[in-house]
């Protein structure tokens, strides 16, 4: 089986879908690897050292498609909605395609895909259970986001993040207030405490206050009844929206009293809860930051806009959509790790076999032999429940 990785097209997305490094296991099962001509250069890797490796390097995005039984892209189309379009022509029936595809957000290139006859596999779907774990792209590409956060806190912020004793004075830490502990939030905790701020945090799930304490941060706790926070396969849901207003009630002291507030509340498929207000905001002490990395879905702050820096009320908001492309070497290597164990998960005997018993295969499997198969993915654009799915079935 050949294995296709395409240049990202997207604009501003600097990754690859697969670094030199993770040539070598996939030869080892049987997969013979092509690059695309310069795919892995923005992220630092030049076509010499996948040649190295073993890799065939492919001069068109044509060809490498026209070759390629299984296609990886960091964006499919339907998580690049800007020139993603172009890539459907491409495909063809049977041709297997793994990467984001940002499937539970209404689009027209998840129905496009489908209909080439495609099997498409979307990274954002994989289960949070123990045996995805070094599948799991979204925790990896949160870790590089909740590191970038911070940096970009620190730059924007017109004070030191650490406390400083020297012959001019004693300098007071940072108050850093970062509104949600997943994989992001922790991350943000722990390079803010390494840069020397005083960090607090707060979570809807109170199970995680021993992890943020286990960072040197204080858990702020908020008397409030929390419904079951936490969906089906590990990921946040969203809660109504008279939890959100007790929420910012609550929260409104804490905000004030920060110079940066970091928020990381998103619920795949729904507009980001608002949790951080106008009014909020203009409580805050001018020349704060915050960092909203929910902005993609409209932010959890109300005056966020997405890629934009904006001052109001003397306070900065940044909205970056994609901080993960901002560090490409590592979060390209972190993503390549992720789809290499999840490529061998799906290739048995030198061939691919999807068991839609298996629950990461079935849970990542969005399109199939002309159609929609995941339930989730149908309900979000309006399709009838689909047919059952064999519980075995051979290469695509």
């Amino acid at each position: 089986m050949r294995i296709g990785v395409v240049k990202e097209t997207c604009p501003g997305e600097r990754r690859v879908a697969l670094v030199p490094a993770q040539i070598p296991p996939l030869q080892k099962a049987g997969l013979d690897v092509g690059i695309e001509t310069g795919a892995g250069e923005p992220a630092g890797f030049p076509d010499g050292a996948y040649r190295e490796k073993g890799a065939a390097i492919v001069p068109t995005r044509a060809e490498l498609f026209e070759g390629a039984d299984i296609v990886l892209q960091v964006r499919t189309p339907g998580a690049n909605p800007a020139t993603g379009a172009a890539d459907i022509a491409l495909m063809r029936p049977g041709q297997v395609v793994i990467g984001l595809a940002d499937p539970l957000w209404p689009n027209d290139a998840t129905p496009a895909v489908a209909a080439r006859g495609v099997t498409l596999f979307a990274l954002e779907l994989m289960p949070r259970i123990t045996r995805a774990q070094a599948m799991d792209v979204l925790s990896s590409m949160a870790t590089v986001a909740g590191y970038k956060a911070v940096l970009l806190a620190a730059n924007e912020l017109p004070r030191f993040f650490p406390m400083l004793m020297t012959a001019a004075g004693t300098i007071s830490p940072a108050q850093v207030f970062v509104i949600g502990a997943g994989v992001a939030g922790l991350q943000a905790i722990a390079v803010a405490r390494r840069l020397g701020a005083k960090v607090e945090a707060y979570d809807v799930r109170p199970a995680v206050k021993e992890q943020v304490q286990s960072l040197g941060a204080k858990f702020v706790e908020l008397p409030l009844e929390t419904a079951e926070a936490e969906a089906a396969g590990g990921y946040a849901k969203a809660l109504d929206e008279s939890f959100y207003r007790r929420q910012r009630e609550m929260m409104t002291r804490v905000v004030a009293a920060a110079d940066v507030v970091i928020t990381t509340a998103a619920v795949p498929g729904k507009p980001s809860p608002v949790l951080v207000t106008e009014d909020m905001v203009a409580r805050m002490r001018p020349g704060s930051v915050i960092v909203d990395l929910a902005a993609e879905r409209g932010g959890n702050c109300a005056l966020t806009k997405a890629d934009e820096r904006v001052v109001a009320h003397g306070v900065t908001i940044l909205g970056p959509t994609n901080l993960a492309a901002t560090v490409p070497f590592h979060a390209s290597q972190m993503f390549a790790k992720n789809v290499t164990t999840f490529l061998l998960h799906l290739v048995k005997d030198k061939a691919l076999a999807l068991d839609t018993s298996d629950e990461i295969t079935r849970e990542t499997l969005v399109a199939r032999g002309g159609e929609i198969v995941h339930p989730r993915v149908r309900e979000v654009l309006g399709l009838p429940a689909p047919a059952a799915q064999g519980a075995a079935a051979g290469p695509s």
